[in-house]
């Protein structure tokens, strides 16, 4: 059974039932040199059991299912987790899949070897309650990882104007220091921190209503030339394009050792 839906869940859910397939078929999603960093902080091998929150159209789940692992998906979103099954037949893998909220994950404590979460933490309004939820469901020993857009602290403020304008659903993207605090404050220590830059489009990534006011935002970051927006943006051939700034950050559970 789903928890109950607050304002900001009912945001979330209206933004990626409009977005669920045109987000499961963007490229940038699937990028093969991100994707293999991802899997290899992940470290899964065949048998594990692995659970994939706020999992989208099923992208990583899928994947991290290609290497015989016991995987698990659920997000908020009805229309993501359609999307999700869809991928997963058409890859021919096995991956469960449950429509559920972050912050209550319907699974019993130390559950699961892995516990991962690709961009999600900027949509939580309380990202600290769904990595605490994230360390219940984890088994001693068992690896926790986020990966998440990480904007410089000088960039973070005009970064956040940005990427609301662009998606309401929005809420907060960390810092990297921001995002160990919260693995800190919950008793982790960081076992892996990498980095990585995700080139997009920002005519795939925006509803052409946002249009003006986020392409005239982008004009004046470039011909500023100071990268306010600490996204690295130029003008292409093909129109404005950009750098999503992403961190990987991988904790051990502290327990015994899988």
């Amino acid at each position: 059974m789903t928890q109950p839906h607050s304002d900001h869940d009912e945001r979330i859910v209206a933004q990626f039932t409009r977005w669920a397939k045109p987000f499961a078929e963007l490229p940038i999603h699937a990028e093969a040199e991100s994707m293999a960093q991802i899997l290899h902080a992940c470290s899964v091998t065949a048998g594990m059991k692995v659970l994939d929150i706020a999992c989208g159209p099923g992208i990583v789940t899928c994947a991290l299912a290609q290497t015989g692992a016991q995987v698990v998906g659920i997000d908020l979103t009805p229309a993501m987790i359609e999307q999700a099954r869809l991928r997963a037949d058409s890859m021919e893998v096995r991956a469960e899949y449950y429509i559920g909220n972050a912050m209550h994950l319907p699974f019993a404590a130390a559950s699961f070897d892995r516990v991962v979460t690709r961009y999600s933490f900027h949509h939580m309004l309380t990202p600290e309650k769904v990595l605490a939820e994230m360390v219940r469901v984890c088994r001693p020993g068992g690896h926790i990882v986020v990966v998440d857009a990480t904007p410089a602290p000088s960039c973070q403020q005009a970064y956040d104007r940005a990427e609301t304008l662009r998606d309401p659903s929005h809420t907060c993207a960390l810092t990297v220091q921001q995002l160990l605090l919260l693995g800190a404050e919950a008793g982790l220590q960081p076992t892996l921190i990498q980095h990585y830059r995700l080139e997009a489009r920002l005519q795939d990534q925006v509803s052409p209503e946002d249009w003006p006011a986020l392409k005239a935002m982008f004009e004046e970051d470039i011909s500023g030339g100071q990268d306010h927006l600490g996204m690295g943006a130029w003008t292409a051939s093909d129109g404005i394009r950009f750098y999503f700034p992403v961190s990987i950050v991988v904790w051990v559970k502290p327990g015994a050792t899988l």
